[in-house]
């Protein structure tokens, strides 16, 4: 049962794309809602509803959220300003870290039963989805509490009450496309392959049944067989596939460089991500309006799984 009171007022910390989107996402649902940045005085796009201030306020914020560069001491440095600026205060801070360990985040923390992850995806004002995660420290009160001020602001939240590096959706994600690099890299599909089983076969599948819903409908007998025969032919998984980091090496990092696995030169690089953002937003529209509801007698229920048999 949460006895915190709901959180009303979020200070976020970093003003790139990230903070942006955001504070955006949470100045229109009412929220009290402030951007410390240096570059405070400067700013002339802030979201309607959002101020902005160079250093902590007077009066203590519900929630600070960092979307500061992903190294540990800039971010510990971040956390030990809230504290020291309101010693007296019982402040949630999040951080924005998509891959870094909260556990070593959380180290230098006074009140590290605090602290928790929150998970953005890009473009963070519209995509459907955000991910809620606890510190090593945090009881489950507090985890929900910021579940709950993210999904006020129209999320869909995927709630984690343990810490885990890299979130739930990244991990999954990781996982799908080492093995995919590994593919590339050894000459048995093109890039244009993979990206076509995933647009016409995985990703639809996952659009309508999840990922797990999907293997209880088609039966998991089968299942079983088929990962008994494959699973243990899958690359390793100990190391980062050398492909993708000798490329970013390289220089060679994608759109905003114009190579990456496809030749971009010469596309708009503004008009690929609206183009991409859109896309996904009026895919989203389309599953919560026509796919997400059951018909009734086939919406199963969760069930709470044993190891062993």
């Amino acid at each position: 049962m949460n006895n915190r009171a709901p959180i009303q007022s979020v200070l976020i910390v970093g003003y790139g794309v990230m903070g942006k989107g955001v504070s955006a996402t949470f100045a229109a649902a009412g929220f009290d809602t402030m951007i410390k940045s240096s570059r405070a005085a400067e700013l002339d796009d802030l979201p309607p509803g959002v101020t902005a201030t160079a250093d902590f306020p007077a009066e203590a914020p519900d929630l600070v959220i960092e979307f500061v560069p992903e190294d540990v001491a800039i971010k510990q440095q971040v956390f030990a300003g809230v504290e020291a600026a309101w010693p007296d205060d019982d402040v949630i801070i999040a951080t924005g870290t998509s891959g870094m360990s909260l556990d070593i985040l959380s180290e230098t923390l006074a009140k590290p039963e605090l602290f928790t992850g929150v998970h953005y995806f890009m473009p963070a004002d519209t995509t459907a989805v955000a991910e809620v995660m606890a510190g090593p420290g945090a009881p489950a009160e507090v985890v929900d509490a910021v579940a709950d001020a993210v999904r006020r602001t129209g999320k869909e939240i995927v709630t984690l009450y343990k810490p885990i590096v890299g979130f739930l959706i990244n991990r999954l994600q990781h996982i799908i496309l080492h093995e995919a690099y590994y593919l590339v890299e050894e000459g048995v599909a093109t890039p244009e392959d993979i990206d076509m089983a995933a647009r016409k076969m995985l990703a639809p599948r996952m659009c309508l049944n999840g990922l797990i819903e999907q293997k209880d409908t088609s039966g998991l007998e089968i299942h079983a067989l088929a990962q008994s025969s494959i699973v243990p032919e899958l690359h390793p998984i100990d190391t980062p596939n050398p492909l993708i980091q000798d490329m970013v090496a390289r220089g060679e990092v994608g759109l905003s460089a114009g190579k990456g696995f496809y030749d971009w030169e010469g596309c708009d690089v503004d008009l690929v991500r609206k183009q991409s953002s859109e896309r996904l937003r009026k895919l989203s529209k389309f599953l919560d309006d026509e796919v997400s509801e059951y018909a009734p007698g086939t919406k199963p229920k969760t069930r709470e799984l044993k190891r062993g048999r």
